[in-house]
């Protein structure tokens, strides 16, 4: 079951959050690479994901995804943004999302719970295809980065 409501939160408040996302990478010293990367394209590619989450999560075309994030793992190598912190950020996107449905206050009955626990779920399977592919296009520039030297 996947229910529209937090879709919708999310899909309508994205400028908020994606707001809140570049603050904390702006002011987060686990951050020293991507923090110097533009305000635009940081909010861009922010807005992209929570923009277009429902359809996604509900229709994503997986091999889009890929090519997406595989590429995204090659411009952080070549702009020189250590993994780890490639992957931070993701996470801190999903952990962001997350506490933004939290403080919306969402009824607390057993089928809001279960229903918000079910899409909880949802988004953690999302992001850990998204985490998986940006390492591996990560990892694919450094291999072939390594092979060049």
């Amino acid at each position: 079951m996947l229910s529209g409501k937090p879709i919708q939160l999310i899909e309508s408040h994205e400028e908020e959050i994606a707001r809140s996302i570049l603050r904390a990478i702006r002011h987060h010293s686990g951050f020293s690479h991507l923090s110097g990367l533009p305000d635009q394209e940081l909010r861009e590619r922010g807005e992209q994901i929570l923009k277009n989450l429902g359809h996604w999560l509900a229709h994503g075309n997986e091999q889009a995804l890929a090519r997406e994030y595989e590429a995204l793992g090659r411009e952080r190598f070549e702009e020189g943004v250590p993994l780890q912190e490639a992957v931070h950020c993701l996470c801190l996107m999903r952990n962001t999302m997350i506490e933004f449905l939290d403080e919306q206050g969402t009824d607390h009955d057993a089928l809001a719970l279960y229903t918000e626990e079910q899409f909880e779920r949802r988004i953690a399977r999302f992001f850990d295809l998204l985490l998986l592919h940006l390492v591996s296009g990560y990892e694919i520039a450094w291999r072939h980065s390594a092979q060049l030297v």
